[in-house]
Formats: C-alpha cells, sequence, structure tokens
C-alpha cells in the first residue's frame, strides 16, 4: 500500500485516541515505489477525507475497502491523505497525480473533493473517478457512491429513545452542512417516533467554510460534555475524527455512545470506551469501495448514482455490543421500524 501524503498533526483528546490518529505534520512522503505503468500491476487509488486514515470512521471504512480490493483482486492500492487547510487547488494536484500514475479508479472519499473531481476527471476520460457522498458532479468517468444515511439514524434514534432513561438525547454533527443534516433529520426523527416527549439536543461543530469540526476530538469532547450537563444519556456523533472525542466524553460519563459510519464498537483506536458504545450507524462505505474498483477490474466500470440504503444494507445499525443484543424490547423497535422502511410504511426525512 502507498501512502502520497499525510494529515496534519490533530490533538487528540486522550492517549488512547492519540495513538489512533496520523500525525505527521502535514508533510508529503515521497512515493518510491513504482507507478502501475511502470510495474504493469494494476492499481486503485482513495484519496482521503478530512480527518485522514486514522479515524476510526468514515476514512478508515473506505480503507477497509480497498484493503479488501488489495487482497481479493490482488491489485496495488495508493492512498493520499489531505493537509490541513487545504485549498482546492491541493485537492485538484491530488487527484491529478493519482491519475497520471495510471491508478484506476481514483476515489474521493468525502463531497470536499466534487469541486476538483470536477475539473480533473474530463482530462482522464479512461480512467474512473469515484466520489463518495456527492451526486453534485456528473460524467461519463464518474461514478456517484452515496448512502440514505437518514435511514440509519432513524434507527438510531429509535435505539437512543428506548436506552434512554433520562428522555434526553444528543445529536453531535461535525459541520453544519446538508449530508450531516440528513443524519440529524432522521435521528431526531426516529426518537420523536418512538418517544413523542423525548428531548433531543442538537450541536454542530463548526459552520462552512471551517470543516474543522471533522477533525479535532477536543471539540466533539467538549460538546458532549455541554449536552451531557443538559441530562443527555446518549449521545450520536456524525462528525468524523471529532466523534472520537464525544464517545470518550460520553463513555467516561457511563452514558452511551452512538457511533457513525464503521462499527465503533469493534475500532481499536476506541477500545477503552467500546462499553459504552451502544451501537453505530454503519455506513458500507467499504463495501461501496470495493464494488467499484471491482467493476473497473471486471470491464464494467459503475458510473452515475450508485445508492446504498437499508433496503441493500448499504446502511444499518450495529449489534457488536452484547449489551445491546440484551435489549429485548429495543431490538423489537429497531427491526419493525427498519421493516418499515424498507417497506415504504414511513419515509424518512432528509432535512431537520
Amino acid at each position: 500500500m502507498r501512502r502520497i501524503t499525510r494529515i496534519a498533526t490533530v490533538g487528540l483528546a486522550s492517549a488512547a485516541l492519540a495513538l489512533s490518529a496520523t500525525a505527521c505534520g502535514g508533510k508529503k512522503s515521497s512515493d518510491t515505489g513504482a507507478s502501475p505503468s511502470e510495474s504493469g500491476q494494476k492499481s486503485a487509488a482513495i484519496a482521503y477525507d478530512i480527518g485522514g486514515r486514522g479515524d476510526q470512521s468514515f476514512n478508515d471504512a473506505a480503507f477497509a475497502g480497498l484493503e479488501k480490493a488489495e487482497k481479493d483482486l490482488k491489485i496495488k492500492g495508493a492512498e493520499a491523505e489531505p493537509t490541513e487547510g487545504e485549498s482546492e487547488a491541493d485537492k485538484v494536484q491530488r487527484l491529478t497525480e493519482l491519475a497520471r500514475k495510471g491508478n484506476n479508479p481514483v476515489i474521493g472519499v468525502g463531497f470536499s473533493y466534487a469541486p476538483a473531481i470536477k475539473k480533473v476527471a474530463p482530462k482522464f476520460p479512461n480512467t474512473t473517478f469515484g466520489i463518495i457522498d456527492d451526486t453534485s458532479v456528473t460524467d461519463k468517468n464518474i461514478a456517484n457512491l452515496v448512502f440514505n444515511e437518514e435511514q440509519g439514524s432513524y434507527l438510531a434514534g429509535v435505539a437512543a429513545a428506548k436506552a434512554s432513561k433520562s428522555g434526553t438525547v444528543g445529536f453531535i454533527g461535525g459541520v453544519e452542512v446538508p449530508l450531516i443534516k440528513k443524519f440529524e433529520a432522521g435521528f431526531t426523527q426516529g426518537v420523536k417516533d418512538t418517544n413523542p416527549n423525548a428531548k433531543v439536543l442538537s450541536t454542530y461543530l463548526t459552520q462552512p467554510p471551517d470543516f474543522s469540526g471533522f477533525a479535532k476530538p477536543d471539540l466533539g469532547k467538549a460538546a458532549a460534555k455541554g449536552q451531557l450537563d443538559n441530562g443527555a444519556d446518549v449521545i450520536y456523533s456524525a462528525a468524523g475524527l471529532a466523534g472520537s472525542g464525544a464517545i470518550e466524553a460520553t463513555a467516561t460519563a457511563g452514558k452511551w455512545a452512538i457511533g457513525v459510519d464503521s462499527d465503533q464498537y469493534n475500532q481499536a483506536g476506541l477500545a477503552k470506551y467500546k462499553d459504552h458504545i451502544l451501537t453505530s450507524v454503519t455506513k458500507d462505505v467499504s463495501g461501496a469501495v470495493y464494488n467499484l474498483i471491482k467493476s473497473v477490474e471486471d470491464g464494467k466500470p459503475q458510473t452515475s448514482e450508485v445508492r446504498y440504503g437499508l433496503d441493500k444494507n448499504g446502511v444499518g445499525l450495529a449489534d457488536s455490543n452484547p449489551e445491546y443484543k440484551k435489549m429485548a424490547d429495543l431490538i423489537a423497535a429497531v427491526d419493525k421500524a427498519k421493516a418499515d422502511i424498507i417497506a415504504k410504511k414511513i419515509t424518512v426525512k432528509t432535512a431537520p
């Protein structure tokens, strides 16, 4: 696996979290390996979103898909990480470099890559570009890998309402953008449909154009503490690396945390807090990455919108925590909600 660039150091809330983060000062490392065109080996590449690999969430899920493709398809994988406070030009340069080296597909992890992919994809018509969580840019060689996050979040809302003893639960969003508001909308609707008297506290860490809310665990930790002080006993975070801080604060207080994107109960960097991670809203980002790479290898590259929802297990709710499995009433409510969403008896909102 070749890593092209590394993310700037991000201060973590604890030593345990610090061990899981990438920390190389944002400097570029040299890529000494031969390019795919030179070695004759096929290669695929992913360019990470804010937070980089080691976020225990979104980016790590994308990496898992690339890693599986390396093993199953016998390809070579390349990774490229962001730098703190980077510009659109930096993303354009990163994607251009990956495409020039012969990687196919080249996948931008996150909607922030949309402007860069719009510029770069037409210059490499024989390369497939994938973008996760965005449908705004389209072309013959672009695959838009998107998810019904609101559906998984609805299930999290049901679980939170059932698990809460105080009747107050919390939602923490990394940055107040339409994508994250889908998480909030589904969660709030799930809570209210389960317990109309429940109170939902919502906090966003930053506002655009400041996207650091996805990368700073200290912000997540402070937001969670604020919600805990206001009575929340279940907190759901959709905040990338910053969500790790929210999980730490919630677990330390002995309350329930709900993770996102990956099954965070099973993330090594969060092992210290796993007993208090009730569940996680999962997005099959790893499967989406793998499927796109395989489609290129099969000679039938995916293009246009490729959507993953509850009906295809593209989103869901993890049940890894043994304590979760003991909550029969909660599980029954979640299962019913899932069936009703798939049967279209429940329409989940995509905006609060």
